[in-house]
């Protein structure tokens, strides 16, 4: 009977992490948004709650406090034109700022952040009726933003720049898709592991994937956004052969890549 006891318990455990990366959780009240709110949005006091609008999927206790999954999916029908991901607590809190195409409806974006210390973690959507909707969890992680990026820098210059895109089966006009791109996004906290210096900042500031002539999404980056930077994303399929990306990192350089889109 103990070791049946034992083993519902184990079990119970093993389920409760299985769902554990999906689970939401709220705001906490109070913290430095009464000073950064200002500067995060033009008129804080018209923000609507986005419980209804936007769907947010964070960890409660993030493993790696280095690369935090995000998932944002919409859940009303109004287009989202743009969208502002926030972390509190991070020393520059506007981890990234996106510009949507009209291919992007119903939006469905995932992406990894880097979180320094226990923050609320804000999504705030300006829909094409010109209105904000926030919504948002508290996240249990600390030291992401001074982490160091990559095992072995040698290896990763190598690969420095380099671009994958991953395609993914979907219905008639609806596709996947995810961006990969091998950048170490240095945030100017970290040191190197051998001379103990802090690394120069240099991350991907600016992104752009498109499909054929028309826009996907366009982002604007900062030191929040985890090395590697990676986005996955549905789109409606508009008929071009291809998706094309676009990076610029902070030290002016260029990343460019174009993928023939696949036939599923």
């Amino acid at each position: 009977m103990k070791a049946r006891l034992i083993s519902a318990a184990v079990g119970m455990c093993l389920a409760a992490n299985a769902v554990w990366a999906e689970v939401s959780v709220p705001l906490q009240s109070g913290g430095i948004w009464l000073d950064i709110r200002e500067n995060m949005v033009a008129d804080y006091q018209k923000l609507q709650d986005g419980v209804g609008v936007l769907d947010l999927h964070i960890p409660v206790r993030a493993h790696d406090a280095a690369i935090v999954p995000v998932k944002i999916k919409q859940l009303k029908d109004h287009r989202i034109d743009r969208l502002k991901l926030i972390i509190d607590e991070n020393p520059a809190p506007l981890a990234a700022e996106f510009s949507f195409g009209p291919d992007m409806y119903p939006l469905q974006l995932e992406t990894r952040v880097r979180v320094e210390r226990y923050s609320n973690l804000r999504v705030i959507a300006t829909l094409d009726t010109g209105k904000d909707y926030m919504v948002g969890g508290f996240i249990k992680a600390s030291g992401g933003c001074s982490a160091p990026a990559g095992k072995d820098p040698a290896a990763f210059a190598k690969t420095f720049g380099q671009i994958k895109v991953k395609q993914f089966s979907g219905g008639d006009t609806v596709r996947e898709a995810q961006i990969m791109i091998r950048h170490p996004n240095y945030s100017g906290l970290q040191r190197d592991q051998i001379t103990h210096l802090f690394e120069p900042v240099n991350f991907i500031h600016a992104l752009e994937v498109l499909q054929g002539d028309s826009l996907l999404f366009r982002m604007e980056g900062g030191i929040s956004i985890s090395e590697n930077p990676t986005f996955r994303f549905q789109y409606r399929d508009n008929g071009s052969r291809s998706i094309q990306v676009r990076a610029m990192d902070t030290d002016g350089n260029l990343f460019q890549k174009e993928i023939i889109k696949q036939l599923f």
